[in-house]
């Protein structure tokens, strides 16, 4: 029962973490990667679809990012989204291929974007210890019924607080290598 609970907090510590990566994607560095697009919907025939879905997404090279519609007119919808979008790119149209240069960073939009990084941390945090509070209310019901004893109880707490400081470690690990990586020149 007890190492149910545990793994069932394990897993979904490890999807926070997996969020937080996520989200560490797609805040743009200096460097083109497909990822900044993730969040791009098109309209498709009428419904908002994923960029990713209706053209192939490439980089170039280290400061240019390469898109190739599945349907050439598709090309004025894709340039609409990547407009639209809060990214800050203006791409440009060579035939059916779409470029799409990314702007060098100014030392505030990095500030700004170490911020944001700094936020998806602290939800990865939050989400995290949100974890461990369930985990430990799980095993406090099973205390309650009598399903196990106080040093059963007492144990699992601290393995499950084991679990979330190594979790909250690794969150820490990914918002410095961000942050490094956002702050590079």
């Amino acid at each position: 029962m007890i190492d149910e609970i545990k793994q069932a907090a394990q897993a979904r510590m490890i999807k926070a973490l997996d969020a937080l990566a996520s989200n560490f994607n797609k805040i743009r560095t200096g460097r083109a990667h497909p990822s900044i697009l993730d969040g791009i919907q098109v309209s498709y025939y009428g419904n908002d679809t994923p960029l990713s879905q209706v053209a192939n997404i490439s980089v170039e090279d280290a400061r240019t990012l390469s898109l190739t519609p599945w349907e050439k007119n598709l090309v004025p919808e894709i340039e609409k989204a990547i407009m639209k979008s809060d990214l800050g790119l203006n791409p440009s149209t060579a035939g059916a291929v779409i470029r799409i240069p990314m702007p060098m960073l100014t030392e505030e939009t990095r500030r700004n974007f170490t911020r944001q990084a700094k936020s998806e941390a602290e939800h990865a945090r939050v989400s995290i210890r949100n974890n461990r509070r369930d985990a430990l209310a799980e095993i406090k019901a099973l205390m309650k019924e009598k399903a196990i004893s106080e040093d059963d109880e007492r144990r699992a707490g601290e393995e499950i607080q084991k679990l979330t400081d190594k979790y909250v470690a690794e969150v820490e690990q990914a918002f410095a290598a961000k942050e490094k990586d956002l702050m590079e020149i």
